[in-house]
């Protein structure tokens, strides 16, 4: 079933505010050999948002930035991933 524009119009603009989010994120992560399997994971899934947003599959792209995310705040919330201020 196709959205309407409208629907996709909103996931596109919340794909891209949480794209941003997240590469903010992973952008101040310190260097920790504990976290490399989160990040390397966080990575694909922004990777696989920016590639459905380019085919305007604004669900798929919306759900891989939302994982990638999890992913993050995850290894935050266990302390296997550490960000700078």
């Amino acid at each position: 079933m196709k959205s309407d524009n409208s629907t996709d119009e909103e996931l596109k603009n919340q794909a891209l505010k949480w794209l941003k989010k997240a590469e903010e994120k992973l952008s101040r992560i310190k260097e920790n050999d504990k976290a490399d399997y989160i990040v390397k994971n966080a990575q694909c899934y922004i990777k696989d948002s920016n590639y459905f947003l380019k085919q305007k599959d604004f669900v798929r792209s919306f759900e891989a930035v939302i994982w990638a995310w999890a992913f993050l705040e995850i290894g935050q919330n266990c302390g296997l991933v550490l960000f700078e201020d």
